[in-house]
């Protein structure tokens, strides 16, 4: 299993959003509080933010700890940013990617984070790999099941889906070819957050106008963190917060939508 977090809102340094709050994600590769598979987050790392001006994010991932990064520990503590999503990583099964099978996986403005495992990894997805392209079977970063899934997410985004039928469709073909599954996804562009909750935790915390967080567990006990319904997506941006249950997509959607008040 992962712990990741996505930030939308007023500059903050990368320090002040992952390492200060008292139970920060930087906390959660060791003692997570609401991890329900794994113990520990220290098979790797990553954090994309985004820069005034400029719509590709930069990233910054390792393998092993981010407590054993002194590099890391500087640029949280100067760089600053309107928009990030970072992960700490728990490997489901050993592998040799190392720093490419940490999150977050880019392309283009997009960041990209995967919570959770295939089951029956890699033999449950062979009958999806005939959907991809073998130009972009070959241009996966890792050969771990975050990595594919992500290829199917962007597939569908280069396609001219939404953010959100992208990672909801995927989530569901995934979840139909390997059942009891656990899918949460974590994406951003930098001005939107997207994102599932599929067979673990998923919180968010909104204070309109000024910041969106959206994120595996609370990083602190802020009373206005708010827990994500399992099989829900999420849609968010600096001003509201859209919760769809997932298994409501191919019905009638606008009946399905809850919109978070504001407050």
């Amino acid at each position: 299993m992962c712990r990741h977090l996505a930030y939308l809102g007023d500059e903050e340094r990368l320090g002040t959003l992952l390492v200060q709050p008292e139970h920060s994600l930087y906390r959660q590769s060791w003692a997570p509080r609401r991890q329900r598979h794994g113990t520990v987050n220290a098979d790797g790392f990553g954090v994309g933010w985004y820069a005034d001006g400029d719509p590709v994010p930069a990233r910054y991932r390792r393998t092993g700890p981010v407590w054993g990064d002194q590099s890391f520990a500087d640029l949280a503590r100067v760089v600053g940013t309107r928009a990030l999503l970072a992960a700490v990583r728990d490997a489901t099964v050993a592998g040799a990617d190392g720093e490419a099978a940490a999150a977050p996986f880019a392309a283009g403005p997009w960041l990209f984070s995967h919570n959770g495992a295939v089951t029956g990894w890699p033999g449950a997805l062979a009958p999806l790999v005939s959907g991809l392209p073998p130009a972009e079977l070959l241009s996966l970063e890792a050969r771990c099941d975050s990595a594919f899934v992500w290829a199917l997410v962007l597939h569908r985004l280069h396609a001219g889906d939404t953010e959100g039928q992208a990672l909801a469709d995927t989530v569901v073909e995934v979840a139909e070819a390997a059942p009891g599954s656990r899918l949460n996804l974590l994406l951003t562009d930098g001005r939107t957050i997207t994102a599932t909750a599929w067979g673990d935790t998923l919180w968010y915390l909104i204070e309109p106008g000024r910041r969106v967080l959206v994120a595996s567990e609370p990083h602190d006990d802020d009373p206005l963190w708010r827990e994500v319904p399992d099989r829900t997506l999420l849609t968010a941006n600096r001003t509201d917060v859209l919760l769809t249950p997932l298994k409501d997509m191919s019905d009638d959607k606008a009946s399905a939508q809850h919109k978070e008040p504001r407050t």
